[in-house]
């Protein structure tokens, strides 16, 4: 794990809720170019009270609630940061992240480039995503495969709460354009047991020990969550959860990484584990389709395709839209992982 702490070494009890709270609190502290923005985050503290207390604590002129819409919302973003202010603005949902792909695309991502280094986008922007709330089609997708193809823009997904306060820091303090997708499955903490049903108890989960002062984690650094010799897992949010309570049931030396940034990516990392397992599977919650397990395919196999000793495998949501009712279903769970470790150690 690669950390810097600077401020404190207090730590207290925090679900991943609390600890991008507590990220945000941090730098607007020590930065006043700071800017919270979006849809009910002021007053209301944000869907998922992700924001609740830095209005009062900070004025409505840092933390101020924008219209519904989401394209005006990241334009004003990137009007900010050309300005010199570090806005992070907040999509409500990820679904509702399409009409701001423009502004995205053609503005933040290419701004540097278009103006030869004059102007920069230090723009964050957070987002809930993927399932875990019964949603369905409009508040559950995983877009992140969209991200990752942008030239220009950083994607980050944070699987504990230490990790999304750090990674949330060093995303604000970065002078390009990141992304950063909170999995509100564990939002308020992990899951009982196999993780496949809803936990009753997400408001008792004591959620993990996080500093309360300043600290990073760098962007484009790997954690290796747990190390084994007979197999490398790739995953990342949720699903490192979801891996390592199949893996422990299952009872197999693997190795999971947790990606924690897909750009930029831990390819040393990747590579590392991958010619020491001689196996890897990848898990994510996307479609299959596109997704960054197929990215994260090409590139095992164009790095450690003499080390291997079995086909990779990647266990993913399938390619259809978001069922409301079968949400459960949807997600890789424990048997059609259990189903691809069977597959991969077969001859082991």
């Amino acid at each position: 794990m690669s950390d810097s702490m600077t401020d404190t070494n207090d730590t207290s009890r925090m679900n991943m809720i609390q600890a991008i709270n507590s990220a945000m609190d941090v730098v607007m502290a020590r930065d006043p170019g700071v800017i919270v923005m979006g849809e009910d985050v002021g007053f209301f503290g944000g869907v998922f009270r992700a924001t609740a207390g830095l209005q009062a604590k900070y004025g409505k002129t840092r933390v101020f609630d924008t219209p519904i819409t989401e394209c005006g919302i990241i334009g004003v973003a990137v009007g900010m940061g050309a300005y010199g202010l570090r806005p992070v603005p907040e999509i409500q949902f990820a679904d509702y992240i399409y009409p701001a792909l423009d502004q995205l695309v053609s503005e933040a991502a290419r701004l540097r480039y278009r103006s030869g280094g004059e102007f920069t986008a230090p723009i964050t922007v957070r987002s809930p995503f993927g399932g875990g709330i019964f949603g369905g089609q409009t508040h559950s997708q995983s877009p992140e495969g969209l991200f990752t193809h942008m030239s220009g823009i950083k994607t980050v997904i944070p699987s504990t709460p230490y990790d999304a306060k750090g990674l949330l820091i060093a995303a604000i303090e970065d002078n390009d354009p990141v992304i950063f997708f909170e999995p509100k499955r564990i939002y308020n903490g992990p899951f009982n047991g196999y993780w496949d049903k809803p936990a009753e108890n997400w408001s008792k989960h004591p959620g993990g020990e996080v500093p309360g002062g300043y600290y990073r984690v760098e962007l484009g650094k790997a954690n290796v969550v747990r190390e084994g010799e007979a197999l490398t897992v790739l995953c990342y949010g949720t699903m490192v959860h979801v891996c390592q309570a199949v893996i422990a049931e299952a009872g197999i030396d693997a190795e999971i990484v947790d990606l924690r940034s897909l750009v930029p990516l831990d390819i040393e990392t990747i590579e590392a584990s991958v010619k020491k397992t001689g196996r890897c599977m990848i898990v994510h919650e996307a479609t299959r389709t596109s997704g960054f397990g197929a990215e994260l395919s090409a590139l095992v196999q164009e790095r450690c395709f003499y080390h291997l000793e079995a086909p990779i495998e990647r266990v993913t949501g399938y390619d259809t839209p978001y069922p409301h009712s079968l949400e459960w279903a949807y997600f890789p769970g424990p048997v059609r992982i259990g189903e691809a470790l069977k597959k991969i150690m077969k001859d082991a």
